[in-house]
């Protein structure tokens, strides 16, 4: 009986049915040649892989028959799991359950080729077809790795490309504009508020011009491979193809998916371009950089060893320090840049990037591990810009503020990470949700009529509940927070990735229950300029032919949105910064793609690096000085410097030196500290740039002098004397 098996089994694709395995009483039907699609036709003649010669039914072809029914047990295991939430929906015809069909063993391939960029928009929506759409919004532009739908149930978007429910071949195309090696394809659900929709399995086929097609089969048997796909919305499957094929376009053909639903699916192809002999096709653009720098993504051990040797390159402009633990221990590692690294010299302004909040937004990552070695390379170059700026500034790079979900995301690799995996810390805190509220007890002191006489409009303290030691505050964010009081930082971004746009406090909305509304802080005009000067100086946001990321257009508004009137973030870091310190906080959302290829790091850190350092040259706009006391010229800490019109105050440093971040105009600033008289002039900020010098010197009180005289036990002088028995007299 088992000889009659193999014997059937061999002639089975032959003759159409096929034969399931040993034991299995249900034979699956022998799937026809890929259909005809918009006047295509299949030939398999012309497909670089054929189909291999018959073989005898000798000890090698048993052989090979065993291991793929061995192989289709396992695939059935894989497909109960599929059907958990419920009965697939087959196609017509029918996918195939034999042998034949089952996917060969792959575990000696390696991806090896990069994205081909649907999730980057480097593939354009001109470049996706497909047989049929639900909708614009589900078209096959919608078909691209981890494209996220509209928050709001009835937009116009949604996250997947999706067939008719009445297309019972439904495909999905792309032409790669240039012959191309194709070696994998990366597939999820669709990703939806109100909809629950993936494609279970699929077939590939090719072509050089859209007319005829080939398809990807199995090494050992020759037929049609059909590929295992999703489970579930939003985890990346991996598929590689059991050859790769060279061509222009490919053609993912949905087989499966589930009951009740319909052919939805995102999608990222693994390709590599070739070089084409006949130069008949123009060459496709090279994503490269002329700068010499480490383009590759760094996890924690190679990250503190590029770290270290940018230090040791350029000793005197560098140091390293760490500013607390992650929950998991790793080290939250600094790199500072200055013309006296250590220590904070009066009247140059500290500034800082902090990148890899969310774990899984690796961009902005490997963006500050890029700064710091062009800075270095730079100066030693003695560019005179970067020489500058390191000269005048005291520059902080933290590259991961979240290094536990980074190291989760680095292990499932860029292109298989998904959208949300990695962006929490290990304890399951979102960073950016987990500062402070402070804007609620301002909000409601100024409902009270308490700001700015009772309550202050800056440098709020605290909530009590968020002290105490069971508080639900990550290690993380406690030693930002202890960072934040120990370097008086005038100017921060904050880099995040998923989106291409810059936001921009208040974060969180001032109505309550408001998912989102207008809120803007009262240095709304700095923070816009600070939010343009960003996105006016990044390539990518500047692309006039670039889409959406995602749903929302945001270059309608030269892309950059006030943070809550995008979304609320209640605890975020940008409200927490502009409240607690002196600092003005912005958020970048660098890229489509939350965690791009290698391949893509050149062309990212061309899209940025002015923008970087542009953007660090804005500390120089508004007004700076030294508040002093007038009659020891020493400097006085915490003096509080506030300028009509904007109730917002900023104080200053030990040292008594400040920065106030002002667009262009005339303003009446006060400077005014415990014990002293309060002394007011008018400063200019010009449209040239600054900053411009605006220095106080400060008297003391005669109760403030008497006081002092007192505690080191010395007489009171003869004039203050007499002031304060004319003072007496008065309150008599």
């Amino acid at each position: 009986m088992w000889g009659l098996l193999l014997a059937l089994a061999a002639f089975a694709p032959a003759v159409g049915p096929g034969l399931g395995a040993p034991g299995t009483s249900v034979l699956g039907l022998a799937p026809p040649a890929a259909t005809e699609a918009r006047g295509s036709t299949l030939a398999p003649q012309s497909s670089p892989v054929q189909p291999p010669a018959g073989k005898s039914n000798g000890t090698s072809e048993q052989h090979v028959r065993i291991r793929i029914v061995k192989k289709k047990k396992i695939i059935m295991k894989k497909r109960k799991k599929l059907t958990r939430p419920g009965p697939l929906v087959t196609a017509k015809p029918p996918v195939t359950t034999t042998p034949a069909g089952a996917l060969d063993p792959l575990e000696e391939q390696e991806p090896g080729c990069p994205p081909l960029g649907l999730e980057s928009l480097r593939v354009s929506d001109s470049q996706l077809e497909a047989s049929s759409s639900q909708s614009f919004g589900l078209g096959p532009h919608r078909g691209r790795l981890n494209i996220q739908s509209g928050l709001e149930d009835g937009d116009l978007y949604d996250g997947a490309w999706c067939a008719e429910e009445q297309d019972t071949e439904p495909w999905f195309q792309v032409d790669a504009r240039h012959p191309t090696r194709f070696s994998g394809i990366i597939t999820q659900g669709r990703n939806s508020v109100w909809r629950y929709d993936w494609v279970t399995s699929y077939k590939v086929q090719f072509s050089n011009d859209s007319q005829t097609w080939w398809g990807s089969r199995n090494r050992s048997s020759g037929t049609d491979a059909v590929f295992p796909a999703n489970s579930d919305p939003e985890t990346p499957v991996l598929n590689l193809l059991p050859e790769p094929q060279v061509a222009r376009f490919i053609r993912l053909l949905p087989q499966k998916w589930l009951q009740g639903g319909t052919s939805c699916l995102r999608a990222e192809i693994l390709a590599c371009p070739i070089s084409d002999p006949n130069d008949l096709f123009p060459k496709a653009p090279e994503l490269e950089s002329s700068d010499p720098l480490d383009f590759r993504h760094h996890n924690y051990k190679a990250m503190r060893k590029l770290m270290k040797e940018v230090n040791e390159k350029c000793p005197n402009i560098t140091r390293i320090y760490s500013i607390g633990k992650s929950h998991q221990g790793l080290k939250l590692y600094v790199m500072e840049m200055s013309d006296q690294p250590g220590e904070h010299e009066l009247g140059e302004p500290e500034v800082r990037y902090v990148a890899g909040m969310h774990g899984n937004e690796a961009l902005g990552r490997e963006l500050v591990l890029l700064l710091m070695q062009f800075l270095c390379h730079e100066f030693l170059r003695g560019d005179p810009r970067v020489t500058r700026l390191l000269t005048e500034t005291r520059i902080h790079l933290l590259p991961s503020m979240n290094p536990d979900g980074y190291e989760t995301a680095f292990r499932r690799g860029s292109e298989l990470v998904g959208w949300a995996e990695g962006r929490w810390n290990h304890q399951g805190i979102d960073l950016n949700h987990n500062f402070a509220d402070l804007n609620t007890p301002l909000w409601e002191a100024e409902d009270d009529g308490l700001v700015p006489d009772t309550v202050p409009n800056h440098h709020l303290p605290l909530p009590a509940y968020y002290t105490l030691p069971n508080a639900t505050v990550a290690p993380e964010t406690r030693a930002v927070i202890e960072w934040m009081k120990r370097i008086p930082f005038v100017l921060s971004a904050n880099l995040h990735g998923g989106e291409l746009v810059v936001s921009y406090p208040f974060d969180m909305t001032r109505t309550p229950w408001a998912a989102r509304e207008l809120t803007p802080t009262p240095d709304d005009s700095v923070f816009r300029w600070l939010s343009t000067v960003y996105a006016g100086t990044n390539r990518a946001m500047q692309d006039p032919d670039r889409r959406p990321c995602h749903n929302q257009d945001f270059s309608l508004h030269g892309n950059i949105i006030n943070g809550a009137d995008w979304h609320t973030v209640p605890g975020s870091m940008n409200d927490f910064s502009y409240l607690h310190t002196n600092c003005f906080e912005i958020t970048v959302e660098l890229s489509c793609d939350k965690f791009p290829h290698e391949n893509e790091l050149p062309q990212e850190w061309e899209n940025n690096k002015d923008a970087l350092l542009t953007y660090l040259e804005q500390v120089r706009m508004g007004i700076t000085g030294v508040v002093r006391d007038k009659d020891t010229e020493l400097g006085i800490a915490d003096a509080v410097i506030a300028v009509d019109g904007i109730n917002h105050d900023v104080t200053t440093a030990w040292g008594g030196d400040y920065w106030r971040l002002l667009t262009p105009g005339d303003y009446m600033v006060t400077a005014s500290a415990e014990g002293y008289h309060t002394a007011t002039r008018s400063c200019r900020v010009p449209f040239e740039e600054g900053p411009v010098p605006c220095n106080f010197h400060l008297t003391k009180t005669p109760k403030q002098r008497l006081r002092e005289l007192l505690a080191a036990g010395a007489k009171v002088p003869p004039d203050l004397r007499r002031r304060l028995e004319r003072l007496r007299g008065q309150k008599h």
